[in-house]
């Protein structure tokens, strides 16, 4: 005697499977980010409680900026969504290069560098892989 499961009544569940994946890389490249600059911090020093605050914050700011970024950036014209995700990469390197006692001058212009690199990537990408 074969016996059917009962039918099902009611909505169907929905399952994202897309938002862990969304949440994923900026939570490991934050994790990334916060140890790079914890350990550019102490400057070969020991470890500090402020070495690991500053790396738990840094790691925080940087995954919700890049989860923010990566959600809106789809939404934004072309042109400006290449130059948020440039500005972001500039701001992510002058910080860390920054904390390795560099002058400004250098910290600013390699920022500059990297910014006009992300940017010249990310537009030719995304017009590349238009709709």
């Amino acid at each position: 005697m074969a016996h059917t499961a009962p039918a099902r009544t009611g909505p169907p569940t929905t399952h994202h499977p897309a938002v862990p994946a969304k949440l994923a890389l900026p939570v490991l490249a934050g994790i990334v980010y916060g140890l790079w600059t914890s350990g550019i911090a102490r400057h070969a020093g020991p470890i500090t409680g402020w070495n690991v605050l500053l790396g738990v914050i840094s790691a925080l700011a940087f995954a919700a900026a890049a989860y923010g970024i990566h959600t809106i950036a789809p939404r934004l014209p072309r042109e400006l969504g290449a130059a948020v995700w440039a500005a972001f990469a500039g701001i992510s390197f002058g910080f860390i290069y920054s904390l390795s006692d560099a002058g400004v001058l250098k910290t600013v212009g390699l920022s500059l560098v990297i910014t006009a690199g992300v940017l010249a990537v990310v537009f030719y990408r995304y017009h590349t892989t238009e709709d």
